[in-house]
């Protein structure tokens, strides 16, 4: 069984890979680096890691999660929680609760502060998921979506845009 203590000062956070990367122009506003402790911690029901966003960047899209709760905890630097139609202002301390939900419950995290901002990142891990992204009308269905993450296997993941979708019975 893997230790079950990390201490945050003895981890750094790391770009994302490729495959979860930013291209493009989203690059230049996502680049979170990321700290996956689950993994090392033996976690099974919960995922946490440590996110590191720059000044002016962003972590993910806005987004809402119909499956999986998250929660962060900032601990240090200053930024902004979108949250629904509304933005409220953050700072080391701050515990922000990202309960499952439709649009009223999307959420992104931008660092708007001068330093580095780092929060910790807890979620449930049920698997299948799905994701609504209200700015672009897109969705994403993953099971497992961390795999390729922690090395374990591929996954599965597919985006889409609604309205965009097959008849279940073509092609058979």
């Amino acid at each position: 069984m893997p230790h079950p203590i990390i201490n945050i000062a003895d981890v750094e956070p790391q770009p994302l890979p490729p495959s979860y990367s930013a291209t493009g122009a989203a690059a230049e506003r996502y680049a979170p680096r990321i700290a996956w402790l689950s993994p090392q911690l033996g976690a099974q029901k919960l995922g946490y890691n440590i996110t590191a966003l720059a000044p002016g960047k962003r972590a993910f899209p806005f987004h809402c999660h119909r499956i999986n709760e998250e929660m962060f905890f900032i601990l240090e630097g200053n930024g902004e929680v979108r949250i629904g139609d509304e933005r409220h202002p953050i700072r080391a301390g701050d515990i922000i609760a990202c309960p499952p939900g439709s649009s009223e419950s999307a959420h992104q995290i931008s660092n708007t502060g001068t330093v580095e901002l780092r929060y910790l990142a807890v979620s449930t891990k049920q698997s299948p998921e799905v994701c609504e992204y209200p700015d672009s009308g897109k969705y994403a269905v993953m099971a497992d979506p961390l795999a390729s993450v922690d090395g374990k296997s591929p996954g599965f993941r597919v985006v889409g845009r609604a309205g965009e979708s097959v008849d279940y019975w073509e092609g058979e």
